[in-house]
């Protein structure tokens, strides 16, 4: 492995393991990988074998080929409008539309909420420590997290545990349109 790419995988590594919350011994645990070979990955020493990448790729959540790319991410990643994808359709004509999104863990997304009069999203919870927010541009939205429920009026914003089943609804006779940003 050239010096380049090696301390291409050195910076992956420690920034996706950071991102994971994991410490080396975790990693080393979760991959089946001494922590020595761990350090010296890091450390971008030595000239670590196929089947040892593709384990902490396996382990970390990516492809072989985010550990190997040369490449930093650019300082400004561009969503055009017109690459936006709607993954959601209500049966009144409300969208749930993905703006925006990252990768790895922490993953952060963007989305476009437009409920119509009756329209309700129901979410399963998502994985451990997931937190939205939402921020409401206009109507009132019934917000339920658990057995809680508040409203959040346009103009207003929350912040929820998205790791227990919730709840995007509209109540009233006007369409409801939010923001929403989902960390997990």
């Amino acid at each position: 492995m050239t010096d380049t790419v090696g301390d291409a995988v050195a910076r992956t590594v420690r920034a996706l393991r950071g991102a994971h919350g994991w410490s080396l011994d975790q990693l080393a645990a979760r991959a089946g990988l001494s922590k020595g070979v761990l350090v010296a990955l890091e450390q971008a020493r030595g000239n670590p074998n196929l089947s040892t990448l593709i384990r902490v790729a396996d382990t970390l959540g990516v492809p072989l080929t985010r550990l190997v790319q040369v490449e930093e991410e650019p300082p400004i990643q561009l969503f055009p409008a017109n690459r936006h994808v709607v993954l959601w359709n209500g049966p009144s004509g409300g969208t749930g539309t993905l703006l925006a999104g990252s990768d790895p863990r922490p993953s952060l997304e963007l989305w476009r909420w437009e409920l119509r009069p009756g329209e309700r999203r129901d979410s399963e919870p998502h994985s451990s420590g997931t937190r939205e927010i939402i921020s409401v541009e206009s109507g009132v939205l019934s917000l339920v997290v658990g057995e809680s429920r508040t409203e959040v009026a346009a103009g207003d914003a929350a912040l929820f545990h998205g790791d227990r089943a919730h709840a995007y609804a509209n109540e009233t006779d006007e369409d409801v349109r939010f923001i929403l940003t989902v960390m997990d």
